[in-house]
């Protein structure tokens, strides 16, 4: 006879959610998990088939959840409030004073060696998909003639993301939200009119 779980997965995978932010996937041991999520490894197991599996619940639960303002930038009313909402958010996170700081996707990309490779992966799948629905917004800002014609919403979609990637290294580097806004302000100047 099995016995039923004991613990919140939801609160068990925002435990870990905050581990993996501030260890990255590798620098983060099954003791730095269990200990966190005050379970054994067993049950960590039993719950998540490996730390890889726990790590991808994380990273859906930040995309929904400490990152969903990006989503909401998508839906901006013009493609510049788009990119401003996106790089204000990641200027904004940066003084946040519960969370940590940067991005887990970008952090998480950037320290990842050679035995999380998979994770790196499944990181720079993330980011391209937000770049992608950015690269989408923006194609349908043109024809909309939001941007003008000689626009090139990839360039564009990458030149956001680029920036907000940006922001999120410079908040890891102890940058505060005043001096990201003013990047974010700089970077702003350079939309096309």
């Amino acid at each position: 006879m099995s016995r039923s779980r004991e613990f919140d997965l939801d609160v068990a995978i925002d435990a870990a959610l905050r581990v993996f932010w501030h260890k990255g996937f590798e620098g983060t041991s099954l003791t730095d998990l269990t200990e966190a999520l005050g379970i054994n490894r067993p049950s960590l197991y039993a719950a998540f088939g490996s730390k890889e599996g726990l790590f991808l619940r994380v990273i859906d639960r930040y995309v929904t959840g400490p990152a969903a303002a990006v989503t909401v930038a998508l839906h901006a009313a013009t493609a510049r409030e788009v990119a401003k909402n996106m790089m204000r958010f990641y200027a904004d996170a940066a003084g946040e004073p519960d969370r940590p700081r940067g991005c887990l996707l970008v952090q998480g990309a950037l320290v990842s060696g050679d035995d999380g490779e998979s994770m790196k992966q499944a990181l720079a799948d993330r980011s391209q998909l937000v770049e992608a629905a950015l690269v989408t917004r923006f194609e349908q800002a043109r024809r909309d003639g939001d941007l003008p014609k000689e626009a090139k919403p990839a360039d564009l979609a990458r030149y956001v993301w680029t920036m907000c990637n940006g922001l999120a290294v410079q908040a890891v580097r102890g940058a505060t939200r005043d001096q990201l806004r003013r990047v974010a302000d700089v970077a702003m100047r350079a939309w096309p009119h």
